[in-house]
């Protein structure tokens, strides 16, 4: 989770539960604004880039998500499995991506969201912003996959791929947080 007072850390386990009890192999907090509404909570264009990208995750991928969710919850070693390369702002995004590729069960949970402490480095600035949108075009250019909805019609000729957190009992999770 972002670690900017944005997110309380109490609300963790509406992330990390489903995924400690199998039902989900990567869970996604989906932002809900607390507090003074979105002024100085989430910028406008930030709002607008994130709808983009579920979009986009929904038609490529077939992931269905409304948020890119900056609260995240995944089991250690299924997580490292996906060998994520991206190490500045196009890592959330790759996160799902290569998850959905990867066959994994996405789901999110609304979680409340407060008026940042700080400013951002992503949103906060062109910079930041340009160089997110940068990143994040890389990501979406690297989609190897068709939609999940594709690949349940299409014949299956192997079987999908199961994470590791569905053969071994009760691994390590991991909950992220970034500054």
């Amino acid at each position: 989770m972002d670690a900017d007072a944005s997110f309380d850390p109490g609300d963790l386990p509406l992330v990390v539960d489903p995924v400690k009890t199998n039902a989900a192999d990567l869970m996604l907090g989906r932002r809900t604004i607390q507090g003074q509404g979105s002024k100085g909570t989430w910028p406008l264009h930030a709002r607008i880039g994130n709808r983009v990208l579920a979009a986009e995750l929904r038609r490529r991928v077939g992931v269905v998500v409304r948020d890119l969710g900056p609260m995240r919850a995944a089991r250690r070693e299924d997580l490292l499995a996906l060998n994520l390369t991206d190490r500045r702002f196009g890592y959330p995004l790759e996160m799902v991506v290569r998850a959905a590729e990867a066959g994994w069960r996405i789901a999110e949970t609304a979680v409340p969201y407060h008026p940042r402490e700080g400013k951002s480095k992503v949103t906060g600035t062109v910079r930041g912003t340009a160089r997110t949108v940068k990143d994040m075009r890389r990501v979406l250019a690297s989609i190897t996959t068709t939609p999940a909805t594709a690949r349940a019609a299409a014949p299956a000729t192997a079987p999908a791929p199961v994470p590791a957190s569905a053969q071994a009992p009760a691994p390590a999770l991991t909950a992220q947080v970034t500054s």
